[in-house]
């Protein structure tokens, strides 16, 4: 057994271990609650267990569906460029870079334009737009090869700010006793499935391309994914809005109008992130946590492939397997979150952040310095554990800084500084593993200052 095939059997045992352990507790949980419905002949447990559950079967479904259409694109959308439809390198390069700048551009008004218009029509707008990105690739025209690097950067945008507003604002029209461990146990839930569906996406993906012969074939499944997301949406979900809609303000009092009218949506968003420290902090952490993620997943594979050759190993990695490996290693990150959070002395989000922020500067430092090709490996592993603990921990933390009035328009300015850092960080990218180095050191100082102004400021 070599190295990789002895990490994924370790991968798969620690998350049987999570997965066992999370049953376990959930088990105790519900046992302890029915003990206190049955000695305060109370139902209330009963009654919030059953608006949480009938809101997860909503929104699940469709957020596995709307990431399926998404995760199926990731592998072959570099391979459909370069190899099928044979484009140079460097207009490879622009088409990535188009999409990040068209998502920065974007996250300035599309999340107040799904507050204002509703977050339900944003999302069945999206479905509709990605499958037109996707629609782009089966042409070789340049000018609509860019137009759909420019959709799809859009859609980036509403994927990971509207599809979550949604949620918490349904989520806290419930008004449940001990929400905050329910809520960060649904964020854990949604990366631990998110990391499912990826890996099965991905081997799917696979399956089609040797199929049908091209790498067309995960885009045409990608828009009946969205297809079918569109339609469930449309049946399934209510609309809400934020605090600038019209509709919205009907139901409030007379001074909640006064204050929902004034100034264009992005302006007062803006403002108020800019008056909240915390929301500029989180900000700062997502650009500089998120950013270094997108700068891992361009320049992982060179770093494993440079300490494989200087192991002395001449076969091929095997990158379906690595592949594999850490989306285990996020999924195990996910399950973790989720025991040290709703434990019986769970930790604050803040500390966690800290923690893992710590831990992720920790692991671009080593490869970044280091050959060895375990130790690299590793790294990856661990960081990916991270990135697993960090989505759900910052989903917890900006469902509590963040009113519900603006969320989409703020989750979306949130993302702003994150597309600079990546746009100027790959279009200053030179061959060689001197600024592979460099690039892995500067995303850890990054992180380690991200992590001491979380902990000096948050905690």
């Amino acid at each position: 057994m070599n190295l990789y095939q002895a990490t994924f059997a370790g991968s798969i045992i620690l998350n049987a271990i999570a997965f066992y352990q999370s049953h376990r507790s959930h088990k105790t949980l519900v046992l302890e609650t029915e003990g206190t419905n049955k000695k305060d002949g109370q139902d209330h447990a009963e009654s919030d267990a059953e608006c949480l559950s009938r809101l997860k079967r909503r929104f699940f479904p469709i957020y596995l569906l709307v990431n399926a259409a998404d995760w199926l694109q990731g592998p072959y959308i570099y391979p459909i460029y370069k190899d099928e439809k044979g484009l140079p390198e460097e207009t490879v390069a622009f088409l990535f870079l188009t999409g990040f700048i068209s998502a920065g551009i974007s996250a300035s008004f599309v999340g107040s334009l799904a507050d204002r218009y509703g977050r339900k029509r944003a999302c069945l707008v999206y479905c509709a737009v990605y499958s037109l990105s996707c629609v782009t690739l089966l042409t070789d025209n340049i000018y609509v090869l860019f137009l759909g690097r420019v959709l799809g950067g859009i859609c980036g945008t509403v994927l990971w700010s509207v599809f979550e507003s949604w949620l918490v604002a349904e989520f806290n029209q419930l008004m449940l006793q001990d929400a905050d461990p329910m809520l960060s146990s649904i964020f854990s839930a949604m990366t631990t499935s998110n990391t499912c569906v990826a890996i099965v996406a991905g081997v799917f993906a696979e399956w089609l391309v040797r199929r049908a012969g091209t790498a067309k074939a995960p885009f045409v499944a990608s828009i009946a994914c969205l297809g079918l997301s569109f339609l469930t949406i449309s049946r399934y979900w209510e609309e809400n809005y934020g605090s600038s809609n019209r509709r919205a303000s009907e139901t409030v009092g007379l001074l909640q109008q006064e204050e929902a009218m004034p100034g264009p949506a992005v302006n007062s968003s803006l403002r108020m992130i800019l008056r909240d420290r915390k929301i500029l902090i989180l900000a700062l952490v997502s650009g500089f946590f998120e950013g270094s993620l997108f700068l891992f997943i361009f320049f992982k594979f060179p770093a494993l492939k440079l300490s494989h050759k200087q192991a002395g190993s001449t076969d091929e990695l095997p990158f379906g397997l690595i592949f594999a490996i850490l989306m285990c290693s996020m999924m195990f990150g996910s399950l973790l979150y989720k025991y040290i959070s709703t434990s019986t002395t769970p930790l604050p989000a803040q500390k966690i952040l800290t923690s893992i922020l710590t831990l992720a500067s920790l692991c671009f430092f080593i490869p970044g310095h280091y050959r060895d090709e375990r130790l690299t490996l590793w790294s990856f592993c661990i960081f990916e554990l991270c990135c697993g603990v960090y989505y759900p921990a910052m989903g917890s933390l900006k469902s509590k800084l963040i009113e519900d009035g603006s969320r989409a328009s703020i989750y979306g300015i949130l993302r702003v500084p994150l597309n600079v850092f990546v746009v100027l960080a790959l279009s200053t990218t030179k061959e060689g593993e001197a600024h592979r180095d460099t690039v892995f050191t500067t995303c850890s100082v990054l992180l380690l200052v991200a992590a001491i102004v979380v902990y000096k400021t948050l905690t």
